[in-house]
């Protein structure tokens, strides 16, 4: 006999928190965070408002909560061997990421909404600013152990090199990136901080 679910019992099916997911995505790319809602989130999903808030007490908490995940996932912990090519992977999945079409429509209005609401950016600080940095840290730790950068070499700096120049281009300036521009920029990167 098959032991069975008590009755009640909050189980989360990953096909429901799944289209969940992808209801929030969606939400916030064509509203953005001011407009989600936990009503237009589970109709688009296709749930009712009890499957939201099984998962998550609050608006805020669901949308960071899926953005951190889809944000995070997409952060290699590149491990190629070299400085250069642990960078180039960095960079390159960093472009994926500000260029994904959903994920490019979310993340300017998220900036916005951070300026307007300083928990709002303490909270995507701590669950994707810094998850992101840290994988993207170690590249540099181990290219230092490798003896590719030197011991003293300012880390922080070196992380906002690639962030903020791909964000600058593909954000600020919505400006198309050339073919070879992830290359020109890994090799610029590099003279910079003397690999």
């Amino acid at each position: 006999m098959s032991p069975r679910t008590p009755t009640g019992a909050a189980v989360l099916q990953p096909g429901v928190t799944q289209a969940i997911t992808e209801a929030v995505l969606d939400e916030l790319a064509e509203h953005g965070y001011a407009r989600l809602s936990m009503e237009a989130v589970a109709k688009r999903a296709g749930v009712g408002k009890s499957a939201l808030y099984r998962r998550w007490p609050s608006k805020q908490e669901m949308a960071i909560s899926v953005i951190s995940e889809f944000s995070v996932a997409r952060t290699p912990a590149a491990d190629t061997g070299s400085l250069r090519g642990d960078l180039r992977e960095t960079v390159d999945a960093l472009m994926a990421w500000l260029t994904h079409p959903r994920f490019s429509r979310i993340l300017p209005d998220l900036v916005a909404e951070m300026g307007r609401n300083p928990e709002l950016g303490d909270i995507v600080k701590t669950m994707i600013g810094e998850p992101r940095r840290e994988r993207a840290a170690a590249v540099f730790q181990r290219a230092v152990e490798r003896g590719e950068l030197r011991a003293d070499t300012d880390l922080e700096i070196a992380l906002d090199l690639f962030a903020a120049a791909i964000y600058w281009r593909l954000t600020v300036r919505a400006a198309e990136a050339e073919p070879d521009y992830v290359d020109k920029l890994t090799d610029t990167i590099l003279r910079g901080i003397g690999a």
